[in-house]
Formats: C-alpha cells, structure tokens, sequence
C-alpha cells in the first residue's frame, strides 16, 4: 500500500497562497541542501539533446503545433495561442496545480527523499471517477510561464527529490520542453518521469525520445465502450494505448530499480487500476502486455479506485472493488507470465 495519500496530499497543497508555492520550495531546498544530495552515475537522456540545441528546437515545433492543437488523441484543432481553450480545458497558458516532493508515488521513485512533482492543470482523458477532479477538470491551479517551471524543477532537484515527475503531462509538452532546456544549464541532471494516463499519439512521444527517462502510463482500458463512458469521447483509447505503450518501450525498455540504491533511473512502469466489475476488462490489458511486452515488464496492478467526481452517476462503478476482484486481476496477470508485478491487496 502507499504510505501517504494522494488525494490528501494535494488538498493540502491547494491550501497554499499563490505567491508562496516557489518560495516554499525554496525554503525547504535552503534547508535541506547540504543533507539531500543526488549522488548517481545516471546521466538524464535530455542533456545530450540540450547540448545540441535539439531540445529546444523539438519545442518550438510542439508549441506552434498548439496553433491547431493535435497534441492529444481528441485532435481538437483549437487555436490554443490566441487564448481558446481545447477539448481538455487547456489555452496556450501553462498553468500549474503544485509543486512538491510527493511521498505517494511508487517506492523506486519515491527513495527517501520523494519524487519532485508537478501536478499540471486540465486534463484531456476527462474520467468521470478521477480522484483528482479539481485539477483535472475544474481547472484549479495557477498560471506559470517556463522560467518559473524551469525554477521549479531546479529547487525540487535542491530539495534532493529524485527525479522531476510530470503528472498529466501531455498538453503542456512544448511548455514542459522549453523549461528543460532553461534548467538544464543550471544544473538540471535528474531523471524525468512522464506520468501519463497511456492515450498518447506516438507521433508525439516520437519528440520526447531521448528526452523522457522513465516512462510512468496508465493503461486504464481494454474495452473501447467502456473506454468511451468512463472517458467521454476516449472510444479509440485501447488501441491507441497499445502503440503509445510499444513506443515508450522502444525508446526506454523495461524498468528495473538500481541495485544499489533501490531507484528508478530509466524503464517503462505501467500502471493499471482495477475497476468494480471488472469494467476496464483488467484481463484483456494484462495479457495484452504478457504477449506484447517483455514478460518482466514494470506492472502496478492497483487497488485503490475509490468512486469520485461523477462515478456516482454510473451505479455499477459507484464502489470500491472487492478483495475477490483485486485476486482475480493479479491470478490473471501471474498466469499470463508476468514476471515483475507490484501488489496492494492480499
């Protein structure tokens, strides 16, 4: 089980003041700089693109394409840079929930000192049950530009996190490119983690090769109806998920912790959550990743869903799912071959 919650854990950062998210980073990356140090012989994949002027120039083409936004699967070609706001709520604003050392992560991330993550504001997955709805789909946050990003990630570095964790990631990825390429002259040299719900275009996770250390997806669905009900409008998810997943492998390959220090540095982690009835169809994505990924494949078969935001107007997803159903997904998942699974119910 995680040792901190998640959903509490962002409560209390939205009780924050808006001016005081950066400074109280860099309080805590004052006070702790001297004990928190990242001591690793890994090099993050994006200082050699850096280097060549190649990070940056992957940006700006990202951001002109916010002009006819394709940057998600729903292609809702909205002009994002003169100020309209696409299919997931996002302009060409880069706005940002919070910024912290997360504890609730998976433990090869977490280490002893967290994860440095930044929650980004809006969403294009849209999921009716998503334990994070304020961010997600009431747009809270507050509006950031790249140097600010870049500050951030530096300080969450300082603080002795190990590693930057983009959470839904995927409509600010010129944003999020651009402030790598500020930070990284700075000092900027830990791995980066793109944590994402798994509908990504490979086209654009074509840009972020040799950019993304470790890759951290959902794959939430093996059924494109439920896919299409639980996320409005996401009907091609599962098939789109498969080849964002075979691309993610092919640009980082499986992830295993370093054996010394227990951390993660670079490799594909997938997440799954069981939903009550057996909706996503946890069988179909489990033996879809045996037979098309290698069998010690990162896999978090997780237990946690809790029904939020609209759940409730699904009955047959309004409840926690039962020890019977986390039981089955997991025999599923170990009959199938797969060999590197973390568990969160007996």
């Amino acid at each position: 089980m995680q040792k901190h919650n998640r959903r509490k854990f962002l409560q209390v950062l939205a009780t924050l003041p808006a001016a005081t998210l950066a400074g109280n980073l860099m309080l805590k990356a004052e006070n702790t700089r001297a004990m928190h140090t990242n001591k690793t012989s890994y090099t993050p994949r994006y200082v050699s693109l850096h280097k060549t002027g190649e990070l940056r120039a992957r940006a700006e083409i990202l951001y002109e394409r916010m002009r006819h936004c394709d940057l998600c699967p729903r292609d809702c070609g909205t002009d994002r840079l003169s100020g309209q706001r696409g299919d997931c709520n996002a302009n060409g604003d880069l706005e940002i929930s919070s910024a912290s050392a997360h504890f609730g992560e998976e433990e090869e991330l977490v280490g002893r000192f967290g994860s440095g993550t930044v929650f980004f504001t809006n969403c294009s997955m849209l999921c009716v049950f998503c334990i994070n709805y304020e961010i997600s789909q009431l747009g809270h946050g507050r509006k950031y530009n790249t140097r600010q990003l870049a500050d951030m990630m530096l300080l969450l570095q300082r603080r002795g996190c190990h590693n930057i964790n983009i959470v839904t990631p995927t409509h600010y990825v010129p944003h999020i490119l651009l402030a790598l390429d500020r930070a990284i002259p700075n000092g900027l040299n830990i791995p980066l983690v793109y944590n994402t719900s798994g509908w990504e275009k490979t086209e654009v996770l074509e840009f972020l090769d040799g950019v993304v250390d470790i890759y951290l997806a959902d794959f939430k669905y093996a059924d494109p109806e439920a896919a299409d009900t639980y996320s409005p409008g996401a009907v091609c998810y599962p098939e789109v998920a498969q080849k964002a997943m075979l691309e993610m492998n092919r640009q980082v390959g499986v992830a295993h912790a370093d054996p010394d220090s227990g951390l993660m540095h670079q490799g594909l982690m997938i997440r799954h959550l069981v939903m009550p009835g057996n909706v996503a169809r946890s069988d179909r994505v489990l033996r879809w990743i045996a037979n098309n990924l290698p069998k010690d494949t990162y896999v978090n078969v997780m237990s946690q869903y809790t029904p939020m935001y609209k759940a409730f107007d699904h009955p047959e997803i309004a409840r926690r799912i039962t020890r019977s159903e986390y039981n089955n997904a997991v025999g599923i998942a170990r009959s199938a071959g797969l060999t590197n699974l973390r568990l969160q119910m007996r």
